[in-house]
């Protein structure tokens, strides 16, 4: 075998060195979006991985949503923008 088949061999397994890489793959795959996967993986090192994935789960399950993708990401940052609102409410009270 030549160097450069070894290189196209190694090119095609995947890996995966942390928890938030295997967090966004999954995310993608079960999108259907595996054109955005590095979105997906910064987006599960910032938040709490559980909650992305099922997230994803419930909009893959939805029937009529044409871009899955999107969906969810408008979805995520109606989440993020719901607990900026709650923590800012929280702090007044104190």
């Amino acid at each position: 075998m030549d160097y450069l088949e070894l290189l196209r061999e190694r090119a095609r397994k995947s890996r995966v060195y942390s928890s938030h890489q295997l967090i966004g793959l999954t995310v993608a795959q079960i999108l259907g979006d595996e054109q955005h996967k590095s979105l997906y993986i910064k987006l599960a090192k910032e938040k709490k991985g559980g909650d992305l994935i099922e997230l994803a789960k419930s909009v893959a399950e939805r029937r009529g949503v044409q871009n899955k993708g999107a969906y969810f990401m408008r979805l995520v940052q109606k989440l993020g923008q719901a607990k900026k609102y709650e923590n800012h409410n929280d702090q007044r009270k104190e």
